[in-house]
């Protein structure tokens, strides 16, 4: 695990300008050391340039920490070189990444130096300075860019995650607002992005240093208890390895064998998903045998130590994963099996070989390492032949741009087969329906059904890995509005969006015609700046909504007699003013004075702002939070960990207002305890008299199920403030028989 801040306190930079001189050249010369067995002739001189080009470019800029910015330049490209397996026209690309953006050299003065090809990658890599669409924000918009070049070079998405990475490694120095859009961003899109593109220990990473930001207590905890439990760790993995180190000896094989401890983020979702605490979570190392082997006998030489391994220990069958035959998506190949090792516990084991290992540590750039010379089109292929598909459709300039995205394309995958044989690649959960797009739009819009493996299904039945499914047609089957809520993929819900849209289109030709009768007999054309009187008027967003509304019926344009004519313009009855306590919208977010941005809830400011607490999360004070801008609901304040949060922040983080809470001990805030424990006479009794006879706290409800000699008790609670429920939380630890307590928010609460 990379050393962090997290237990330090941040050492202010302090070198005087020699010292830096001396400093930035050291790092350069490391990186060019690091790059010396990809040079060819000319290489170190074109480096060289795009170093004092980037140096001269960036010499007066300083990073948050106080460093000279071209660190950070150096440092991405050092990650490129070194942790992804890039080369020379990507370390180019890595020294310049920020100039055109951050400086005066522009693209022109790039392709000049250094030819189209690195001046088209770094302005993949330059973000959009404005956004005009209100339907898009500028996070989605640059995002779309970057994806628009990763399907004509890949490597701009590489020096991104490359350049993400050391953002993250580094951000103990921003603020805590933007710390946790970063961090949120990263977790929902990046992370997945760098699992997707085969970059295993960068996405750990990623996910690591996300959590050490959104999860503060929780990272450093479980950070803690690796720490404390290492030793014993350690005496476990070369007890459980000896055996099959021994067998592999023997048996002539050539292999490495080590344990590797889990991620702070995977042990954590583990803890979560089966309800466990840190000590119950069995698989947290996973052992690995990395095999030297010749191309052709990597498959039998895999089989030959699972074999091997299943000898010295018992397998749980039903944990094999076969990636061997069929590798996943981003190229990853190997064999998963878990057994049941020394004392009683699970062990997961990898095994590999060393080309294998390259493709799981360095992804897709050793993956075309390795397919150099041939032709085939191989499954990155087709996922960027998706993708550009996806952004060359209509229907994406909307704010689900992101959300699309990921769901479609950084989602685990599935493999479903057509009665032919030919294989479709989707997203996990995608059903029939998504199967009959990724077809054809046409067998799409028709679907009425399908055979999954020669059964009769309904368009909206979930798909398996394996399944062969045909697809049934209709024409007289047309898409509707319920399909969006039947499919995962954006092909299928782009698709859908568009047939929708042109039905809509023909019927409100017929709301258009008596929309032009009525105007006619006013006086006044149906004119662009009339219909957008209309369309304020009745708080619609288009003309076509306009124009379908009157077609259904649905507006019966009698309102049209209190508008005036004034030559050949309608004009919109005075609306009556009434004021009101004002509400926080989006457009003064851009405004706000500092004292407003660091909104204090249920202090001085509170009266200006209408505010509300989040009904996914239950925000109580001294949780750690922030404000959210909605429309038409004012602000609404989350918890920094609420299960919304990720998204909100990295698809919408220009409507996050920094919020922190005041001090008032008068008023009382709902939230929920989980309670689980051995079933014993007197138990319920022991934990109200806690709960309300010595601290004093007010229930609110309470349930308890009792099953097979344990019971779950869930509490709703009045509190004062965070301190007030770990002090509960810790009291009710103390009980015999207790074997956790954990907060709960969830929409039951209301």
């Amino acid at each position: 695990m990379k050393q962090t801040t997290t237990e330090k306190e941040l050492v202010r930079y302090s070198l005087n300008e020699e010292q830096e001189k001396r400093e930035i050249l050291r790092r350069y010369r490391a990186l060019l050391r690091t790059l010396r067995p990809k040079f060819k002739k000319g290489d170190k001189e074109i480096v060289r340039q795009a170093f004092y080009m980037a140096a001269e470019a960036h010499k007066t800029m300083r990073r948050k920490s106080g460093e000279p910015y071209i660190f950070h330049p150096i440092a991405v490209a050092m990650i490129c070189v070194e942790e992804i397996g890039l080369g020379v026209r990507s370390t180019i690309c890595a020294l310049l990444h920020d100039t055109v953006e951050d400086t005066d050299i522009t693209i022109e003065d790039i392709t000049r130096e250094f030819g189209n090809e690195i001046a088209r990658i770094v302005d993949g890599l330059t973000k959009i300075s404005t956004v005009v669409d209100a339907s898009t924000t500028q996070q989605t918009e640059n995002f779309k860019k970057i994806l628009l070049t990763l399907t004509d070079d890949p490597r701009v998405i590489l020096i991104k995650l490359a350049d993400r990475l050391h953002n993250m490694r580094t951000l103990d120095w921003m603020k805590q607002e933007k710390q946790l859009k970063i961090a949120s961003e990263t977790v929902w899109v990046y992370a997945p992005l760098a699992h997707r593109m085969g970059l295993y220990n960068i996405k750990t990473e990623l996910e690591d240093l996300s959590m050490k930001y959104l999860e503060k207590d929780k990272y450093k905890e479980i950070a803690r208890k690796l720490a404390e439990t290492r030793r014993e760790r350690t005496r476990f993995i070369n007890e459980f390895i000896k055996p099959i180190k021994d067998k592999l000896v023997s048996a002539g094989f050539k292999f490495e064998i080590y344990g590797r401890p889990k991620s702070i983020h995977s042990i954590w979702n583990k803890m979560k998903k089966k309800g466990v605490v840190f000590e119950e979570v069995y698989d947290l190392f996973a052992i690995r045998v990395i095999l030297d082997s010749e191309p052709e006998k990597e498959k039998e030489e895999c089989w030959k130590v699972y074999s091997i391994v299943t000898d010295a220990y018992a397998p749980a069958p039903e944990r094999l994963r076969d990636w061997l035959s069929n590798p996943k998506s981003n190229g990853y190949e190997a064999l998963h099996t878990t057994v049941m090792g020394p004392k009683g516990k699970w062990v997961e084991v990898q095994i590999r070989t060393k080309r294998m290992n390259e493709i799981a540590e360095k992804g897709l750039a050793a993956h075309w390492k390795y397919k150099e010379g041939t032709s085939t089109e191989d499954r990155f292929d087709k996922w960027f032949g998706q993708i550009r598909e996806m952004i060359s459709s209509q229907g994406t300039d909307s704010i689900d741009f992101l959300e699309d995205f990921k769901t479609s394309f950084l989602a685990e995958e599935i493999y479903a087969y057509t009665p032919k044989g030919d294989v479709k690649m989707l997203p996990k959960g995608s059903t029939a329906l998504d199967f009959a797009f990724s077809i054809h739009s046409a067998v799409g819009q028709k679907c009425i059904g399908a055979k999954v493996n020669h059964k009769l299904v309904p368009i909206s039945h979930i798909l398996r890995s394996g399944d062969q499914v045909e697809i049934i047609t209709s024409n007289k089957q047309k898409p509707s509005e319920d399909w969006l809520s039947l499919v995962v993929t954006a092909k299928a819900k782009n698709r859908i969006k568009d047939a929708l849209k042109e039905e809509k289109r023909t019927i409100g030709e017929d709301g258009k015609y008596t929309l032009k009768r009525k105007l006619e007999n006013m006086g006044v054309p149906v004119s662009t700046y009339n219909v957008d009187e209309l369309v304020s008027f009745y708080g619609l967003s288009s003309h076509l909504d306009l124009y379908y509304g009157i077609a259904i019926k649905k507006i019966d344009l009698k309102e049209l007699k209190t508008f005036s004519v004034n030559g050949d313009k309608l004009e919109p009855p005075k609306l009556e003013v009434k004021t009101e306590k004002p509400v926080y919208n989006p457009d003064s977010a851009k405004t706000l004075s500092k004292k407003d941005s660091e909104l204090i809830i249920f202090g001085e400011t509170s009266d200006k702002i209408m505010y509300t607490l989040a009904n996914c999360c239950h925000p109580i004070p001294g949780d750690d939070v922030f404000g959210f801008v909605s429309v038409g609901k004012g602000l609404i304040i989350h918890r920094t960990n609420c299960p919304n949060a990720a998204q909100l922040m990295a698809n919408q983080g220009h409507r996050i207002v920094k919020t922190k809470w005041a001090k008032n001990k008068e008023i009382s805030f709902l939230t929920g305890i989980e309670i689980i424990g051995v079933d014993d006479v007197g138990v319920i009794n022991k934990i109200t008299n806690v709960i309300s006879g010595e601290l004093k706290i007010n229930i609110s409800a309470l349930s308890i199920e009792s099953k097979e000699g344990l019971f779950n008790g869930r509490l709703k609670i009045f509190v004062h403030d965070k301190e007030e429920l770990d002090t509960l939380v810790e009291h009710l630890k103390l009980l015999d028989g207790i074997q956790g307590v954990e907060r709960f928010d969830t929409d039951d609460l209301v």
